[in-house]
């Protein structure tokens, strides 16, 4: 059993809409005035079928049934492209630390290649300043 409940307008009441497509092959006469698929287009509407017709009920009914099935199709294909969505922009976040992690990897390679020279450096300079020390001490009338 499918049923719907929709408002008209705000100043009416509520409409209850019920129809079922396992029910006996006759259709009451207010199921047939209230199936409606909005979300379908005009011309794929079901149409009403011939009261008399076994067979034209049951194209109605399975009629009735795809439209509700491409209905649910429908959201379903808008939820995912909703996520689709929602991926790619992670994607782009994800992609965008990636480039400042390579940045900051690059920066950081660079000052401690610097470090390393002025490691080094200060290492020589030590040791010079070291050596100008002793060299002054042995000199006469150092102190």
């Amino acid at each position: 059993m499918i049923t719907s409940t929709r408002r008209v307008s705000p100043d009416k009441p509520e409409v209850r809409i019920a129809f079922s497509l396992d029910e006996p092959k006759e259709l009451k006469d207010d199921e047939l005035l209230l199936t409606s698929f909005p979300g379908l287009e005009q011309q794929l509407q079901p149409v009403v079928p011939c009261q008399s017709l076994r067979e034209s009920v049951q194209v109605y009914r399975d009629h009735c049934k795809m439209a509700t099935e491409f209905h649910q199709v429908k959201i379903e294909i808008a939820q995912l492209e909703d996520r689709k969505r929602e991926l790619i922009a992670e994607l782009v976040e994800d992609e965008t630390a990636s480039m400042e992690i390579a940045r900051l990897e690059e920066e950081f390679r660079v000052l401690a290649e610097e470090n390393h020279t002025l490691v080094t450096v200060h290492s020589e300079r030590s040791q010079q300043l070291e050596t100008l020390r002793v060299l002054s001490q042995k000199r006469p009338g150092s102190s």
